[in-house]
């Protein structure tokens, strides 16, 4: 009998320690995995001191992860300082709580092979922070930090008075943006560019620091889903744009946002030689505008379509909706060319509250196409519209400058270039066919001698 308990209690020994060598080499494993997949910017020699310059270290960390099948470049516990770094595919760009990736004060480290900007005239923002060309998989998320310094540029002394972006995406797809914050930007934030399969959600982005600090740009983009984020920005929050005639803007969708801006908050269009069709904005609030909330420009030749944008609230924005159909040439590469005129059509406005008591007489909803070349379809539905009024009876007679190539001479259709304040409060129409206005109500704080509504060539 004690032969057999001890037999037994040395089989129980064995099965412990094969157990014990199996958890063993299962954690070892493990850790394997772990190393294989997070690739560290400090183990590639980065220092986060906030003045040593890592552009290597980034580089190689992310060409290793890229190397390796994939993985997360992290990048924690300090504020690391690099020029222009370049994405590969299926590598996820992870910045901790605490941390930041700090762009270059130097244009030096910008070089000028990141591909260039698409508006003519503009070519000090060619240059880029982060640059992802031809890649697929790619991610930035963390709820750290990216910081462009953007009010150390233009440097002294550059004679191209350079100002980089931040982000640049280049025919890729499969693109993740989250939780990040982005703020200084030199000049854009971001610009995504010919790409598909975009999500953007629960980002922060500050883009005071310089003029045209624009939050998002998306240029001939399908499949974007925009989503949970905050802007604070001195030019466009967003923009959808087309400058190829075969990359649509298509299958937008921005929703859950707050938007605060020195000129607008969704800008749609003036770079528009290709379509818009398929676009959705809903459940967002836009607060103390210099410009527009939503400003939608047809000028080069695309075709606009189905677009509806509801449940919106509009503080202290002077123009809820500016929308303009027109000739104008805003690619870099355009010269003079007569492009056609399209459509702009099926378009609403839904359930839109908008309180405006800072802004003076100029405010109102505004649409204006040109003769024979009239907006189609739009309906205002459920518009409750508060506007500073104090118009008078001169005001009320005014005749707005046409939008024509001729009289636009070569600058932008914006507001100003009416060269008077609109003769209505509430809602200026010109060459516009086919209009519904539903439970829409426009009224003013001060009083005001213009008439509410001013229709002019508007037909059902």
């Amino acid at each position: 009998m004690k032969k057999q308990i001890f037999s037994i209690i040395l089989l129980l020994s064995v099965f412990a320690v094969q157990a014990t060598v199996k958890t063993k080499s299962i954690y070892r494993s493990t850790n394997d995995r772990i190393k294989n997949t997070f690739f560290d910017i400090r183990d590639y020699g980065a220092k986060g001191d906030g003045k040593t310059l890592n552009t290597k270290a980034f580089q190689n960390a992310i060409d290793a992860c890229n190397k390796a099948g994939g993985g997360t470049v992290l990048v924690t516990g300090g504020k690391f300082l690099t020029g222009t770094i370049f994405f590969r595919s299926n590598v996820c760009l992870q910045i901790n709580a605490g941390a930041v990736l700090l762009g270059s004060a130097n244009i030096k480290d910008y070089p000028n092979n990141t591909d260039r900007h698409m508006y003519r005239g503009e070519a000090e923002m060619d240059r880029c922070l982060i640059v992802a060309s031809d890649v697929k998989n790619i991610s930035i998320t963390g709820t750290g930090k990216i910081d462009g310094q953007g009010k150390l540029f233009p440097n002294a002394g550059d004679p191209q008075e350079n100002r980089p972006k931040i982000l640049r995406f280049l025919n890729s797809t499969n693109i993740r943006l989250r939780d990040i914050t982005i703020e200084s930007p030199a000049s854009w934030t971001t610009e995504w560019r010919y790409c598909n399969d975009i999500v953007v959600d629960g980002i922060t982005i500050f883009s005071q620091a310089n003029w045209n600090g624009d939050g998002l740009d998306f240029d001939g983009c399908t499949d974007v889903r925009v989503s949970n984020s905050s802007f604070d920005t001195s030019d466009d929050s967003i923009c959808l744009q087309t400058s190829m005639i075969d990359k649509p803007s298509k299958n937008v969708v921005i929703t859950n946002c707050v938007f605060s801006s020195k000129w607008a908050g969704i800008r749609i269009g003036l770079l528009s030689r290709g379509n818009f069709e398929n676009i959705v904005v809903t459940n967002c609030i836009f607060n103390n505008h210099s410009d527009s909330g939503l400003k939608i420009q047809m000028c080069e030749g695309g075709e606009m379509k189905n677009m509806i944008f509801s449940n919106l609230v509009m503080k202290n924005v002077p123009r809820p909706v500016f929308m303009t159909f027109t000739k104008q040439n805003a690619w870099v590469d355009a010269n003079n060319e007569d492009r056609p005129m399209k459509t702009m059509t099926n378009i609403q406005f839904n359930n839109i509250i908008v309180e405006t008591d800072a802004r003076g007489k100029d405010c109102a909803f505004v649409f204006t196409g040109l003769p024979g070349h009239p907006i189609e379809n739009i309906t205002l539905n459920n518009i409750q519209a508060v506007f500073p009024g104090g118009g008078t009876i001169a005001d009320s007679k005014n005749i707005l400058k046409e939008f024509t190539s001729a009289q636009l001479d070569g600058r932008w259709p914006e507001y100003f270039e009416f060269k008077n304040t609109v003769p209505a409060f509430g809602l200026y129409m010109r060459h516009v066919k086919g209009v519904r206005l539903i439970n829409t109500e426009f009224t003013t704080i001060a009083k005001d001698e213009r008439p509410a509504v001013v229709l002019i060539d508007v037909v059902k």
